[in-house]
């Protein structure tokens, strides 16, 4: 994860869908524009649903990294206001 500069972290391993996503968006909400979040979260419904939702918000997907223990980090660049 060196290749981004993280502004803030979100773990949502222990939510399920749909209250992943809504974690998600409430942490960048938080951040201000430009700045970037690292979200941890399950393989599975998470993985596929909460990066198509983020990017349907407008915000830059920059990778998805495979932990390889059954979690992925997803880091997402803020996007407007």
């Amino acid at each position: 994860m060196s290749d981004f500069n993280i502004d803030d972290k979100v773990d949502i391993t222990d939510v399920v869908c749909p209250t992943t996503f809504v974690k998600a968006k409430i942490a960048l909400e938080e951040l201000d524009e430009g700045q970037i979040l690292s979200i941890r979260m399950n393989d599975g419904e998470p993985v596929q649903n909460v990066p198509r939702s983020i990017k349907e918000e407008g915000h830059q997907i920059l990778k998805l990294i495979d932990n390889e223990d059954g979690t992925y980090n997803l880091i997402v660049k803020k996007v407007g206001d």
